[in-house]
Parts: C-alpha cells; sequence; structure tokens
C-alpha cells in the first residue's frame, strides 16, 4: 500500500505499507530493503528511491504495519508498457509483443543489462541478505549477516504450508553454493510434505513428485548442481528485477528514471547471478500457454538479442569504468544457457515450477534415461522405505481437504 505526499515546493515522497496477507516477514522484508536501497544508492549509478526514514509498525501510530518512508521519482510507464502485447489488460499476466519494434526492444535490453551489470559487481563472502552496520551511514562495512530471504520463502508459508520455523534461521547464512542448493532442495520436499490444498492429483502424480525431490536433493548432496566454481565468491542477485519494478517515461522511448522492489535482492550463488534473466518473454516458463517447449524455442532466439546488447553494455560501462573485466556477465549467461544450469537455477528457486522442471530438463541430464523404476533404485534405502507412507499420508490429507492443524 502507498500513500503519495506532495509539497509545496513541487517534491513528493510515498509511504509504503506491506500489503496486508502479502509477507509473514513484513520487518524483516522492510529491514533487508532499505539496507539494500542504501547499498546501491552508494556503490551504484541506478537511480534508487533515496529512503528518509524508515520504522517498525510499532512506530506507525495507525498500525498499518512497518513502513518507508522514500523519494518519489517521477515516471509515467514502467518497461512492461514498453514490451507487453497491446490490448493485454492490467490485471493479465503480460506477454512480450511477438511484434515488438527491433529498436525498442533491444532499448530496453540495454538498460536492463545496464542494471543487471552494476547489481552482480558487487561480491560478498557469504549467502544471505546483507546489513549495514551502523544504521544510516555510508561509511561503513556492508556484511552479510541474515538468510537469503527470496520471493519463493515469502510464499512458501502463506501460500504452501510451511511453517516460519522450517525455513532457514534468521541468521543463518551459508558458505558455498552447494550448501545453499541442498538447504533450497530440502525446501523443495518441505513443501510438498506441508501443502494440504491442490499439493498432489493422485498416488501416481504424488509418488512421481516424491522421487523428482529425493534426486534433486542427491544431485544438490553430492554438489553436482553447481558448476561456476568460485568458492566463496558471491554476488549481489535481486530476486525480483524484472521490467515490472523499473519505472521509466514513454514520451522520452522508455528511458528508465529508477529501480524499486529491491526487497528480495541478497548475495546469491555465481550460479544465480550467471543465470540469463526469465523475464525476456514477460511470462515465465512455466505459464507459457503452448508449453514449455514452445518458451524455451521462443526464448533462445530472444537471447541472442538480450546477450548482444548485454555485451555492448559491458564493453561500454568497462570503458567508462562502471565496471571492470572480471564483471562481465555475457559468456557466464550463454555458458549457463548451454549447459543447462538456467533450468537447475529456477527450479531451485521456484517450488511451484519445480516438478514441470525437473522433468523436463534436469532429470535426463544427469541420470540418463529410464523410467521411474530405474530412478526408485537412486534413492537411498531410507526415501524408499519411507514413499509408501509417505503418498498414503498425501492422498489422506487430499481426501479429507481442509488446512491441517
Amino acid at each position: 500500500m502507498i500513500i503519495r505526499l506532495r509539497f509545496i515546493d513541487s517534491a513528493s515522497a510515498i509511504i509504503r505499507f506491506p500489503i496486508p496477507g502479502y509477507s509473514i516477514f513484513p520487518e524483516e522484508k522492510l529491514h533487508h530493503e532499505v539496507s539494500v536501497m542504501r547499498f546501491l544508492e552508494r556503490n551504484t549509478g541506478i537511480r534508487i528511491p533515496h529512503v528518509f526514514h524508515h520504522g517498525s509498525e510499532a512506530e506507525f501510530p495507525l498500525g498499518f504495519g512497518p513502513f518507508i518512508i522514500m523519494e518519489y521519482i517521477d515516471h509515467d510507464a514502467d518497461l512492461v508498457d514498453a514490451l507487453n502485447t497491446p490490448g493485454i489488460p492490467d490485471e493479465e499476466r503480460p506477454v512480450l509483443d511477438p511484434n515488438i519494434d527491433e529498436g525498442r526492444l533491444r532499448s530496453v535490453h540495454n538498460q536492463m543489462a545496464g542494471l543487471l551489470l552494476q547489481v552482480a559487481k558487487h561480491s560478498f563472502p557469504r549467502i544471505g541478505c546483507i546489513s549495514n552496520t551502523a544504521e544510516g551511514k555510508f561509511d561503513d562495512e556492508w556484511v552479510v549477516e541474515h538468510r537469503p530471504l527470496s520471493i519463493n520463502m515469502n510464499e512458501l508459508v502463506p501460500v504452501g504450508g510451511v511453517r516460519p520455523q522450517d525455513l532457514p534461521g534468521m541468521t543463518e547464512t551459508f558458505a558455498s553454493g552447494a550448501e545453499y542448493l541442498l538447504a533450497l532442495a530440502e525446501l523443495h520436499m518441505t513443501h510438498l510434505s506441508s501443502q494440504r490444498n491442490d499439493a498432489i492429483e493422485d498416488e501416481e502424480d504424488c509418488r512421481t513428485k516424491y522421487i523428482a525431490r529425493c534426486l534433486f536433493r542427491k544431485l544438490a548432496r553430492e554438489g553436482r548442481l553447481c558448476w561456476a566454481n568460485e568458492e566463496g565468491v558471491f554476488k549481489l542477485f535481486c530476486d525480483d528485477l524484472r521490467p515490472a519494478n523499473v519505472l521509466a517515461n514513454s514520451d522520452l522511448g522508455y528511458k528508465i528514471s529508477g529501480a524499486i522492489d529491491w526487497e528480495f535482492t541478497y548475495a546469491a550463488p555465481l550460479e544465480f547471478v550467471y543465470s540469463p534473466p526469465c523475464w525476456l518473454l514477460l511470462e515465465r516458463p512455466e505459464y507459457w500457454e503452448d508449453g514449455l517447449d514452445d518458451w524455451e524455442r521462443v526464448y533462445e532466439a530472444l537471447l541472442g538479442v538480450f546477450l548482444q546488447e548485454l555485451r555492448m553494455r559491458e564493453d561500454v560501462d568497462i570503458r567508462r569504468g562502471v565496471i571492470g573485466e572480471e564483471n562481465r556477465l555475457s559468456g557466464h549467461m550463454r555458458e549457463s544457457w548451454d549447459n543447462g544450469g538456467f533450468w537447475v537455477s529456477y527450479a531451485a528457486r521456484r517450488s511451484w515450477a519445480f516438478d514441470v522442471i525437473y522433468w523436463a530438463r534436469i532429470d535426463r541430464r544427469f541420470f540418463g534415461e529410464g523410467g521411474l523404476e530405474d530412478r526408485i533404485g537412486l534413492l537411498t534405502v531410507e526415501e524408499r522405505n519411507g514413499m509408501e507412507q509417505f503418498v498414503r499420508r498425501k492422498l489422506a490429507e487430499k481426501n479429507e481437504g481442509g488446512l491441517g492443524s
């Protein structure tokens, strides 16, 4: 919820509150967003709304929740408006205009590439959310001391039935990509176990989902999901950096005026940072009307355009001293797409997309041809012994309905 304040000198500010019911962790989310906004304002050229003040629910007299008072950035559009198919109403999911002007497409890609490069140039020694060691100051140290709060974690509790205590602890950070991916793999199993409504269709579906999570966890435990091989280097990554959160002015050819909504930003494994952005088609692969294969076909053609613009932006930013040669992303993103790392990272970060991605793009890559019986043979003895009991419990929950206790 946003309240805009207009002052007599024509300046504007906004007070923003969390949407009721959207976040189970509003105080934590706000704290992380303010920390990241101040870091980016200090250490990048990205136009970030300046934070004037923020506080907890107890500090606001009307009790709306934790709040941020920040600068209002003038704009009349966001970058979705530049890319969306004409005629799709605002309340429907956007889809890239198949007839979009190439010049406009390249302009948007170039500008988004600039944002990605500036965010990702910053490295940290652990995986997690960053904090400023001295509140409100700019000349101090930024450290990783909180769990990596992601969009997925934010949704798992209210929608997926996961208990808050089943998530990583508030101060839990991770020393390696393999350790973090294993934690995400465990969360996928916890999600399947915890969600009662619409978790499974039938006995076979439940067994298939159980096996997929066991095998993904096996890959994570064995360290086979990591390919970047730069231990101890984790770059800043925004789980929600997409055209809808980039403000623009249509009368200036959709030139960026600012970027907002940084609450799901954390120091992440390089595998996440090096994955090409999933927003190129605006619609996510699991929701693509013509299926995953068609999404991949259309996306791959568009990826070539994006990587061209990314390389050009890298060259310009390196000449200007904005980034260093070591901060290039284009080669890594091409490698991620070619080696399938894109799909691994996407499946790890998206619980509700996991099953379709795992069976279509991950399973055969690591385990070769074979059916479910072959895959059952790859499970541990404990996993095999527990599978039928797990299936019976989920079928009983499905028949009972309700949210459980």
